[in-house]
């Protein structure tokens, strides 16, 4: 091996984690929130909407449903989430628009605490179509499609940034930070 072959490959070695960790941090940022196995399994061709309407016709069948939850309770069977249906993006997450194609019920085999749970999360769920649960909504029977939670994904609250504004003067710090005294001093 020749000593210039050997500096050349020392060169470009130093690049590589320069170039490898913000390529890292840019490939996780958009990775999907649920399984790709799960995700590989899911028949994409049905809607949520056909579901909606003949949930028996589609037992069995693995969905993948994102959306608003409504309530949550923990009953004999293990944690019945109501969830708004929303559509999704392509990681998975549910998108923020005024659209739904109606409600829809997801069953957990399992404890989950319904104050982490709470109305107003956004939720992402990998299930099997069970069928249909019809319970009371107002003063109407409706006919909710049940799915069993296969793999479930919370939504992070959106925290409001601690200043109500943003900063104008990126380049020049606030007075408040180093090198600037106290401003009684």
């Amino acid at each position: 091996m020749s000593i210039y072959y050997m500096l050349c490959t020392l060169r470009v070695m130093r690049y590589i984690p320069a170039i490898s960790l913000p390529l890292f941090f840019l490939m996780s940022g958009c990775a999907p929130v649920i399984s790709k196995e799960l995700r590989d399994q899911v028949a994409r061709e049905i809607t949520f909407r056909e579901v909606h309407e003949d949930p028996d016709a589609y037992k069995g069948k693995l969905v993948l449903w994102g959306g608003v939850i409504i309530g949550a309770k923990n009953i004999k069977e293990g944690t019945l989430i109501e969830v708004l249906q929303r559509p999704t993006d392509r990681r998975g997450r549910p998108k923020d628009v005024d659209e739904s194609d109606g409600r829809f019920m997801a069953l957990y085999d399992g404890y989950l605490d319904v104050a982490i749970y709470a109305q107003g999360r956004g939720v992402t769920v990998a299930g099997e179509v069970q069928g249909k649960r019809v319970q009371p909504l107002g003063e109407i029977e409706y006919q909710y499609p049940l799915i069993a939670i296969k793999d479930i994904h919370l939504v992070k609250e959106e925290r409001p940034s601690p200043y109500p504004y943003w900063y104008p003067y990126w380049w020049y710090p606030p007075w408040w930070y180093y090198p600037y005294p106290y401003p009684w001093w």
